[in-house]
């Protein structure tokens, strides 16, 4: 049985079982989704400017993405499990209210230590999404599961890549305090529409707290599939994460010389593969999502790798190979990412907020681990060490991938 509680008496709307979830509801979902993520990416455009008005150095500035990362990550593995024991809308309505909190936090700020605090705690609240996209695999029908988590998904990632664009153009036109109180107000309407607007859902588990968390090492040891899914995903976001977070300080030196508003608009190239998190969903349904992990991986590796071109160019061609493999590489990661939820959301439909849980734990361990390393590498070793870390990573990635047994992630739930 769907653990669907979609209306306040607990019935499953017909239309919704046999065409896929409305238009108004995927609406609310994918914008939630997007504007809530949107928190973890506000500061990496800003760095720079960051580092100038709090006089720290680029490794230290380089801590606020990798705090937020780790947060969002310890908040996956911490409470996101909470979703298959409690009723998802509240959880989602709370953690808007938390999350629009720290961002006001983030902007009073008078030095980096409140600062690195509250960007460990806007990691932590801004899980919100990861509530929203098992919501949307348990309301739609099962044939139509991977095109409604890729419309939602579109959402999260154009969350993540426009937020890039908007926090480097407010920052350099009002600064970046104004940034995170513009970012506090969507979420103060994010909360309340989402109050208004999602249905509830009924629980599909009593677990306690604590063994709600310990069942996520038994779904690990239990099942294959989610461990090659976390692991390939993990390993590919690191390169993601250490080319996004240290190219506003990457592009604010020689020979670029540009600001944040320019860093920012790098997110407009990556917003192109967001485009393609629907197809990717819909290949998922019907050719089977291990042929698409496998393509969206190899995909980011020759992107990754293609930046090595670089030193062989003038300026205004390296700005060109950027915006071309940030498009190439962006599509690579959503698509696999897409193709991934599709595997793991089918191992056990009563467990999906703890499967989710598990795979977006590893996945913000390697963000996190990708903001790190990336900042080391950039700050010993330059931008072409870097480059040569993303690709390394992409390509174990897809080492990953190419070791399971084909058909074997063909996973049908039975809801």
């Amino acid at each position: 049985m769907s653990s669907i509680h979609s209306t306040h008496d607990g019935r499953a709307p017909a239309a919704v079982a046999r065409n896929g979830l409305p238009p108004s509801l995927v609406l609310l979902l994918a914008t939630s989704a997007g504007l809530s993520v949107a928190s973890l990416y506000y500061a990496q455009p800003m760095l720079g400017i960051l580092g100038e008005d709090f006089g720290a150095s680029p490794r230290t500035v380089g801590l606020v993405p990798t705090l937020t990362q780790l947060g969002y990550a310890l908040g996956i593995l911490l409470l996101a499990p909470l979703g298959d024991r409690f009723d998802r809308r509240r959880i989602i309505v709370a953690k808007a209210a938390l999350l629009c909190a720290a961002l006001l936090t983030a902007a009073a700020a008078p030095g980096m230590g409140l600062l690195l605090a509250a960007s460990l705690a806007i990691g932590l609240a801004a899980t919100m999404a990861q509530d929203i996209v098992p919501a949307a695999a348990t309301l739609a029908p099962e044939a139509h599961r991977g095109n409604a988590v890729g419309k939602v998904m579109t959402g999260l990632l154009l969350g993540i890549l426009l937020s890039r664009v908007l926090s480097g153009f407010v920052a350099e036109h009002f600064g970046w305090r104004a940034m995170f109180l513009m970012a506090a107000a969507s979420l103060a309407l994010t909360g309340a529409a989402a109050w208004r607007g999602l249905p509830r859902f009924r629980a599909t588990t009593q677990l306690a707290y604590g063994a709600l968390l310990s069942s996520l090492a038994t779904l690990w040891r239990t099942h294959a599939a989610l461990r090659r899914a976390t692991l390939a995903q993990g390993l590919l976001s690191i390169g993601f994460s250490a080319f996004w977070s240290t190219l506003a300080v990457m592009l604010h030196g020689a020979p670029f010389h540009l600001g944040s508003g320019a860093a920012g608009a790098f997110g407009l190239a990556g917003a192109a593969g967001a485009l393609a998190a629907p197809l990717a969903g819909r290949l998922a349904d019907r050719r089977g999502p291990e042929s698409v992990t496998r393509a969206g991986i190899a995909l980011a590796a020759i992107c990754f790798a293609a930046l090595a071109l670089a030193p062989l160019l003038d300026v205004q061609a390296q700005l060109a190979l950027l915006a071309a493999s940030a498009i190439g590489f962006d599509l690579g990661f959503q698509g696999t990412l897409i193709a991934h939820q599709t595997i793991v959301y089918g191992i056990e439909p009563g467990a999906r907020s703890r499967l989710n849980a598990v795979l977006f734990t590893g996945m913000f361990i390697g963000m996190s681990a990708g903001s790190a390393l990336g900042a080391l590498v950039f700050a010993q070793w330059g931008w072409m060490a870097l480059v040569a870390l993303a690709t390394v990573t992409s390509v174990l990635a897809l080492g990953v991938r190419l070791a399971t047994p084909r058909g074997s992630e063909s996973v049908t739930s039975m809801d």
